[in-house]
């Protein structure tokens, strides 16, 4: 037989593209188009329906960066239509190949009743099926006109990523709106043909289905009337329905597909326009649910479920119904798809509590799994929390975009720090927003890492960002593949669904042990400082405010506990987790308002902080430490003189309690308090660092160096930082200024000034304090750089073989070598407040109050001797996708720990980060709870969400071993339950009325109930 691939292939499609496509909608009359421009930010749909409109013709430009227009349709149905399928067709001029992050828009009946949005690829609303005839179409379309910032492919510097520097030049071109009929056999003869063909193209060149199939195609279309595409549609469908009809191979791989639109909270859009995204994609699910019953969505973000409950309460209405109905459901657990890396622990676990809360409370559904499809990275505490929160799965999808190693499994047990695993897959599609395609089903199987073993993989399907979520076409698609020779089988189910059979049939499958480090997007532990900054001093905030809060309600009479406050702010601080905010990864108005957000949390955190203080009476000045280790430190009383001042752990005493240590003397750049001398040279970095306690030196060259990097990433300007920035630096060693600025016998500073670049500036003060070995770096940068980073580095001499890096309840070390391919990936990384190296006998820590990435890097010189480099990113510039990232001004501390062991790390830790507070007050006697017991650690201390009056206690193992111990507590106690994270109880914890053993294992998180006896 003659080889006729090409001439097939080619004529199958042509024909699809250029005349079946086009024929789907028959006939169609175009609506009355009125326009109305709204003014500014978006308004009400009462506001939009008694504006004055204005004629409106297609071909018309309209809609201005982040402007909405709302169109009012009329039309009427042609009475010839009767028994049709008609619906209404609306383009209004999409542009790129992306289905979000451009225009799109929610289609309104006129008494404001949602009916379904607009979208590139779904552009249709239904009207009538089948029609009468005659019927009267009136429609209020609200449109936005959000900039494609994806538009070449983040290679160009945009400023439209904010309203207050994108113009007023119209966007789009409106290009269609109409009464049309669909041809249903044309449209599924597209169906048929697009399967086929994709089905055709991935089979192997000598596969004999891959030749039936392009003969039955070649066929079949000898049967299309080119002049009648309607009237022949039928007879080609015929034909082609034996190849339609042959069932997949006994052993073909079986895809579960759930309905998704991955929709973030922030990215290249502000909040408030996500908030109208997550309207337009939920009316067209609820729509679609109503039209295919086999249809199941899995959505999760609890966070935009509650924008639309409170904006859009009809859309909430069809959901809830959805849900009921088993279409809709509702995954992961969270309040909105965080960062994996940055947020607190307790944060994390806050995020998991609110989310299976809101579910639980407003749907009756207990979520099941962690869905953390997009997140840059996961941290090796996820798998205790997930448990903890009573979790039972874990997905995630971003680990395909490794850039240097593939992972080896796709369905696996994740083992956590403390010895916790969780049943976790990621899809072998490589993507969230599958559509089914010929080429997606082939690499689904064909990536999968587990054949053999495992038979089954989950696809998340649906268009997502804006772009309208699952289609009829989507799902049409899997009703074609859900058994058809030479394709994965597809079914679609819910998510729980398939990781129960997952499991059932791969129970022994392998254990990944530690974080799941994404090798990409290294450069969102840094970029957007201000808003990395802005989180972490919100979650100390809260910290603080919770444990005064708790004090004062349990030992203030009249105090009530500010239970809606605190859980609003807590949702505040979570939104912003979300994983292109709080990485930095987001346009300028997403950032702008953060900035604003942080600081608004800050005033009314602060607020709540001193109203629970002051009630605990007036008195004198007195010292509150809301960290959990006793503080014997240095504090400014209210004339700015410098007090020391012993505090026990959650507690507070007077100002000037206990006994002055060693003063600190300053002589020309040399600090020394005993513990440690700090020499600082002319250039003004660290020329000698000496712990006079261990009588050594610690540093193996020049510390606290500035060292200024050209930053251009081959790629994702905000996201990545590549391994090339290394090979070319400028160091900062031409200080304006070198000058003693405190002289106190309990504080010495010497402050360095340093113009650089393209007149920016840095100012740091080196302090030493009395009784402290902590050496402060407190920085204040004016930053005017672009495509650079600022790396500040300490060489030690300490051999050590790995550094440990504080997560969340923990810490996870990483080697310092580059041994494989998998250690030197690893060549940017995160930590939250600090990092340690050691050797046996000796560490030193670097402890840092709003920072996280860094790097970890060893050599061994000329002596023999090792020289260990901890390098701190300070701050980044990158220009895309917002071209002012990082301008300005900031403000944050690092520190340098010599002599520490990893307990010091953490102490220190939680005092930078935890700063004591001065106030006037009595205070009261002993802290509200507080332990014994090398290693326990506490967390939180709250009421519990119940409002029932019991206290909360969250604590964990902080030092990577077995801990014993006892809390004790500041009130009488009735009783202590060990419970979950949402405050369910698991077991009784003894208790003997005035104290509570506890018992952990290395990295456990505790979370326990206490009741207080009423007397």
């Amino acid at each position: 037989m003659h080889d006729e691939r090409r001439r097939i292939e080619e004529r199958v499609q042509r024909v699809h593209d250029q005349r079946i496509k086009s024929s789907i909608y028959a006939a169609s009359v175009p609506f009355e188009v009125e326009a109305w421009q709204a003014p500014g930010e978006p308004v009400s749909f009462e506001e939009a329906a008694s504006a004055s409109y204005a004629p409106f013709a297609m071909d018309t430009p309209w809609g201005p960066p982040w402007g909405t227009t709302w169109f009012r349709m009329r039309g009427q149905v042609p009475a010839e239509w009767a028994g049709k399928r008609v619906e209404a067709v609306i383009d209004l001029g999409f542009v790129g190949d992306w289905p979000g992050n451009q225009a799109e828009a929610l289609v309104h009946l006129a008494d404001g009743t949602p009916l379904k949005a607009v979208n590139p690829l779904n552009q249709y609303v239904a009207i009538a099926n089948p029609a009468t005839g005659g019927e009267t179409i009136d429609y209020l379309v609200e449109a936005a006109s959000n900039p494609d910032i994806l538009a070449d492919n983040f290679s160009k510097i945009t400023y439209m990523g904010d309203v207050l520097t994108a113009g007023d030049k119209p966007l789009y071109t409106f290009q269609r709106a109409d009464i049309a009929v669909l041809d249903e056999n044309v449209w599924h003869l597209d169906l048929d043909v697009q399967v086929l063909r994709e089905l055709m193209l991935e089979l192997d060149e000598n596969d004999p289905r891959r030749h039936e199939i392009m003969h039955t195609l070649d066929r079949a279309l000898d049967l299309l009337d080119l002049d009648d595409i309607s009237g022949s549609a039928a007879a080609v469908r015929e034909a082609l329905a034996p190849a339609l009809a042959k069932p997949a191979h006994a052993s073909a791989h079986t895809i579960s597909g759930v309905g998704h639109a991955h929709i973030d909270s922030a990215w290249l859009w502000p909040i408030r326009e996500t908030k109208r995204k997550t309207s337009r994609t939920f009316s067209n699910v609820t729509s679609l649910a109503d039209e295919y019953d086999d249809f199941i969505f899995a959505c999760s973000q609890a966070q935009q479920y509650e924008w639309v409950r409170d904006n859009y309460p009809q859309v909430w209405g069809r959901i809830q119904e959805s849900v009921k109905k088993g279409q809709w459901a509702p995954v992961g657990g969270m309040w909105v798809e965080a960062d994996g890396n940055l947020p607190g622990g307790e944060a994390l676990a806050r995020q998991l509590v609110h989310g299976k809360r809101f579910f639980m409370e407003h749907f009756g559904v207990e979520t099941k799994g962690v869905w953390l499809p997009d997140s840059f990275g996961y941290n090796a505490a996820y798998p205790q929390l997930a448990k903890l929160a009573g979790n039972e799965w874990f997905l995630t999808q971003k680990l395909s975009w490794n850039q240097t190693n593939k992972l080896p499994h796709h369905t696996f047990w994740w083992e956590g720090i403390d010895g916790t695993r969780i049943f976790t897959h990621f899809p072998p599609v490589d993507t969230y927003n599958a559509r089914f395609s010929g080429e997606e089903m082939s690499r689904a199987v064909r990536n999968y890492a587990d054949k053999g073993r495992g038979t089954r993989s989950l696809a998340p399907f649906g268009w997502g960002d804006g772009g309208g979520g699952p289609t009829r076409e989507i799902m049409e698609r899997a009703r074609r593949l859900a058994d058809l020779e030479g394709s994965a089988k597809v079914v679609v189910e819910h998510p729980d669904k398939f990781f129960a059979d997952a499991r059932a049939e791969y129970p022994d499958a392998p254990v990944w042990v530690g974080e799941l480090y994404l090798e990409l997007h290294r450069a969102t532990y840094t970029s957007q400082a201000r808003t990395k900054q802005g989180n972490r001093r919100s979650e100390h905030l809260m910290r603080e405010a919770e444990l005064w809060a708790t004090t004062a309600a349990l030992h203030a009479p009249g105090y009530a506990y500010p239970y809606e406050k605190l859980d609003r702010l807590w949702k505040t601080v979570l939104l912003h987790q979300f994983h292109d905010i709080l990485p930095g990864s987001s346009i300028a108005w997403v950032h702008r308002e953060a900035e604003a957000e942080y600081a608004r949390v800050a005033a009314e955190v602060e607020e709540l902080t001193a109203a629970a203080v002051a009630a605990l009476g007036t008195g004198t000045s007195r010292v509150f430490n809301a960290s959990p280790r006793d503080r014997a430190e240095v504090v400014r009383a209210a004339d700015g003189a410098p007090v020391y001042t012993e505090v026990p752990a959650n507690g507070s005493a007077p100002l000037g309690m206990g006994y002055a240590p060693p003063p600190v003397t300053t002589e020309g750049r040399v600090l020394d308090n005993g513990l440690v001398r700090v020499e600082l040279a002319e250039d003004g970095t660290f020329a000698s660092v000496r712990d006079l306690i261990a009588d050594r030196e610690v540093l193996a060259g020049q510390g606290n160096l500035l060292r200024l990097h050209t930053d251009l990433p081959n790629y994702w300007d905000a996201w990545d930082i590549d391994k090339h920035y290394k090979n070319r630096y400028t160091d900062l060693l031409e200080p304006e200024s070198v000058t003693v600025v405190e002289q106190d016998p309990l504080i010495g500073a010497i402050r360095v000034e340093r113009p650089f670049g393209k007149g920016s500036r840095i100012t740091q003060t080196i302090t030493v304090r009395a009784g402290s070995r902590r050496i402060d770096v407190e920085t204040d940068i004016d930053w005017h750089e672009a495509e650079k980073i600022l790396k500040a580095s300490f060489p030690v001499d300490i051999r050590a073989p790995y550094s440990s890096a504080e997560i969340q309840f923990g810490h996870v070390q990483r080697p310092t070598h580059t041994n494989t391919s998998w250690e030197s990936a690893r060549f940017e990384v995160y930590n939250h407040r600090w990092v340690h190296i050691g050797e046996p006998g000796y560490g030193v820590a670097v402890i840092n109050d709003s920072t996280y990435g860094h790097d970890v890097s060893r050599t061994v010189r000329e002596d023999g001797g090792t020289t260990t480099t901890i390098g701190l990113s300070l701050v980044r510039a990158p220009r895309v996708p917002d071209p002012e990232a990082d301008q300005g001004k900031h403000r944050f501390t690092y520190a340098l720990l010599p002599g520490a062991t990893v307990e010091d790390a953490v102490a220190e830790g939680y005092a930078l980060n935890l700063p004591l507070r001065v106030a006037d007050s009595a205070g009261t006697p002993e802290p509200v709870v507080s332990v014994e017991g090398e290693g326990v650690t506490i967390e939180a201390v709250k009421l519990a969400d119940d409002e029932s009056g019991d206290v909360v206690v969250r604590l964990y193992e902080s030092h990577g071993g077995r801990a014993t111990g006892t809390l004790r507590t500041g009130f009488a106690l009735a009783g202590a339950q060990i419970t979950d994270l949402l405050e369910r109880p698991l077991s009784e914890a003894g208790t003997d009325g005035e104290a509570v053993p506890v018992s952990l294992r290395p990295f456990e998180v505790q979370t326990l109930r206490l009741a207080k006896r009423k007397d």
